[in-house]
């Protein structure tokens, strides 16, 4: 048994034991929870309602940020439940541990993906079960789809199956000589509505087996059918968080101190509460100022008529020349801690004739979600109601009533749809600004909108890091030996210390080295290790957390060894993946379908990568050529992806074509900089988007797959920059060793 696992399993045990409970994974029985009543609807169980008139409510506990999982979740109660397409709508879920996200834990697990042994299996279960005695109701991390998966089609048959026995009931006929079809039970000619049998229904006993539908029945999971968040999207009816509006609502505009640990020296209070519409100004905290007004406008006007001023603190000396030099000196001096270990890999390179070395780097990078943060908060006698584009609402409960000094019980989240989450969501700090500030307003609502500035210079950016390889090459021209080590600061560490500072532990960080230890290549001695630097800036969840690192990291420095080898990286990359089937059918059919091995238009040539994560593997194909000022500019991009059982197709080819595009957007402009502690990237002309002129022509390929879904929200992103980079060695001949790509 490797030292990881035994990590692992005490950190796991550990923390099962904590939270009292035992090391077996939850059923999905034990998630339907018990039917109810509530006025003229029928609760069959936790998830699946009725009206009387047969509409079908799902309950959905994930926030809906564009990723279709308000579709999902009800398309997988429907196919079991043989409802009506357009009987169906969903309704957000209360917080109940019921509705934790217990797959999420997963993801922080370091362990091979395809690790099935029984140290594997019984940490996994462990901390699902974990995550749902702790009632983490999160979306993120490409998991809605997969904790839902088993748990929602059971709640779906198991709500069929009490309608089929309140029908069988009411005719005094066997219930195997029932079927349903279209939200009606049938007995022949004869049939009964779903809605007139709820009440009935809810009082059925369910035998202790509930079968699922076989796949060959499956009649809506592997089609489209419509989005159902789409209509009221295009009829301009969708509440984001920023269109939350309440009688008497108060806005509210804020000043953060430019430099993380600064503080709030001076505010001109009187001049603030003089001008026309402002309700009250103050300093929140020590490091922020906050104008509150009858509308934004007026709130951030005066702020800007009136700015605070702010001592610097000390992060005032930070830059971030200094903060990659501190990275590159400590993959210098340090070993770090290992995170794979296979054969000898530092013996194999201390006897090869030729070591290949190479550095790379990459920059801080902004969430930049369309919609900037946002809260609504109320505090009226002793109950605190938030309405908040989050991913967590859970989390974002339990920060609410700490900011209000109340119980949690005493709060009620109103998630709204979320205009871009990103990870950037998974944050509450704004949820606690607007709950501190509406405690100031008697009653009042109040909606506290950071402006596009704030937004961009006070985010949780994805880590600065560095990595550093040494390789050396066997008789065939594969690596023999290959060894990486990953520098940057912590999101795990940084994340806990600001939920729960007191919980936060100077452990190795999965997050950061995730996409480097579980490389899927046949390479006999691989070392991973991993060095964490933390470096005074606030780090968090980033599409794909550290997979958008390593993918990028590991991905060149293949292809490089490919190149020292003289062999076409396609051919050399089959050879390394000849025992893993999956990876090698979804990297052959991205390079069919681009052509690989076919001479590209003039002026153009292809690159390619490969990567797995959460759950799923995604192969790309970049075609690029160069604009005349040397900048690339992508033509296509071809993506094959392996995401096990595809629920709804449309919406996962939409899910990889905005990955895409998101990936791209990083490759060519993302970088956040920091000179004498501030960020110097304050909107969008210092840090553009994709244009629709600049979007490449975006071809998905889903690899067909029985076995049980895979993340699709992530998996899109790693792949795209490293095969962006080996194109441009192609067109140049330099390699890509830094990012963005200028």
């Amino acid at each position: 048994m490797k030292r990881r696992h035994w990590l692992v399993m005490g950190l796991t045990a550990a923390g099962a034991l904590g939270v009292g409970v035992g090391l077996r994974p939850p059923s999905a029985r034990s998630r339907l929870g018990p039917p109810r009543t509530e006025g003229p609807r029928v609760a069959l169980n936790a998830w699946v309602e009725l009206d009387a008139d047969g509409l079908v409510s799902v309950r959905v506990p994930r926030a809906e940020m564009g990723q279709g999982v308000h579709t999902a979740f009800a398309q997988l109660v429907a196919e079991e439940l043989e409802a009506d397409w357009a009987s169906l709508r969903v309704l957000d879920a209360p917080i109940a541990p019921l509705y934790a996200n217990s797959a999420l834990l997963l993801n922080m697990l370091p362990l091979q993906p395809d690790d099935q042994g029984p140290v594997a299996l019984w940490v996994r279960g462990a901390a699902q079960r974990m995550g749902q005695v702790l009632g983490l109701q999160i979306t993120g991390g490409s998991s809605s789809v997969r904790d839902a998966w088993e748990p929602l089609r059971l709640a779906g048959a198991a709500a069929r199956q009490a309608l089929l026995q309140a029908a069988a009931q009411q005719w005094g006929v066997d219930v195997s000589s029932l079927r349903t079809a279209q939200g009606r039970v049938w007995a022949g000619e004869r049939s009964l509505g779903y809605g007139e049998l709820a009440a009935s229904a809810a009082t059925q006993t369910l035998p202790a087996e509930i079968t699922l539908k076989n796949r060959r029945d499956w009649r809506l999971i592997g089609r489209s059918p419509p989005r159902l968040d789409l209509p009221a999207k295009v009829k301009g009816q969708a509440v984001y968080g920023i269109d939350v509006r309440l009688p008497g609502l108060l806005h509210a505009a804020i000043r953060q101190a430019p430099v993380a640990g600064g503080s709030v020296v001076a505010l001109d209070v009187a001049a603030l509460k003089a001008r026309r519409g402002v309700v009250d100004a103050f300093v929140l905290g020590e490091s922020a100022a906050v104008v509150v007004a009858d509308n934004w406008w007026r709130a951030e006007a005066a702020l800007k008529a009136h700015p605070p001023r702010f001592h610097a603190g000390p992060g005032a000396g930070r830059q971030s020349a200094e903060m990659s030099e501190t990275l590159r000196r400590a993959l210098d001096q340090h070993e770090g801690t290992g995170f794979r270990e296979d054969g000898d890999a530092l013996a194999v390179l201390a006897q090869a004739d030729r070591v290949l070395r190479a550095d790379y780097a990459l920059p801080f990078l902004a969430h930049a979600a369309m919609e900037p943060l946002n809260c609504t908060a109320q505090v009226r006698e002793g109950r605190v109601e938030v309405w908040c584009p989050t991913q967590v609402a859970s989390l974002a409960r339990w920060k609410a009533a700490e900011a209000a000094g109340v119980a949690q019980e005493a709060v009620t989240v109103h998630t709204t749809y979320l205009g871009g989450g990103f990870g950037r969501r998974l944050e509450t700090e704004v949820i606690e600004q607007a709950v501190a500030i509406a405690l100031r307003l008697n009653g009042a609502p109040v909606r506290l909108l950071w402006s596009r500035e704030q937004d961009f210079t006070h985010d949780v950016y994805r880590p600065m890091a560095l990595a550093r390889f040494e390789a050396c090459l066997g008789p065939d021209g594969l690596p023999l030996a290959w060894v990486n080590k990953v520098a940057g600061p912590s999101v795990s560490f940084g994340s806990v210390q600001r939920l729960a500072p007191g919980l936060a532990m100077d452990l190795p960080d999965k997050n950061h080295i995730e996409g480097a230890f579980e490389l899927p290549y046949a390479i006999p001695n691989l070392r991973v290790r991993q060095i964490r630097r933390e470096l005074g800036v606030a780090v968090g969840s980033w599409r794909s957390v550290g997979h958008s690192l390593n993918a990028f990291f590991t991905e060149c420095f293949l292809d490089e060894l490919a190149q020292a080898a003289g062999q076409d990286p396609l051919r050399y990359r089959e050879q390394l993946l000849a025992h893993r089937p999956r990876h090698l059918a979804v990297l052959k059919l991205a390079a069919a379908q681009a052509g690989w091995g076919q001479t590209p238009a003039a002026g153009r040539a292809r690159g390619l990568a490969l990567h797995e994560s959460f759950g799923s593997i995604c192969a790309q194909v970049v075609e690029a050529s160069l604009e005349p000022d040397g900048r690339p500019r992508v033509h296509r991009v071809v993506c094959a992806l392996d995401c096990g059982t595809v629920l709804h197709p449309d919406t996962v080819r939409a899910q990889i074509e905005g990955s895409v595009v998101f990936a791209l957007t990083a490759a060519l402009y993302g970088e956040i900089t920091l000179v004498d502690g501030a960020v110097q990237q304050q909107n969008f002309p210092q840090q553009p988007l994709l244009s629709l002129a600049e979007t490449p022509q975006i071809d998905v390929h889903l690899m067909p797959s029985e076995a049980a879904p895979g993340g699709v929200g992530e998996p899109g992103v790693p792949p795209l920059t490293p095969a962006l980079a080996n194109a441009m060695f192609g067109l140049t001949g330099r390699r890509i060793r830094s990012l963005p790509i200028r």
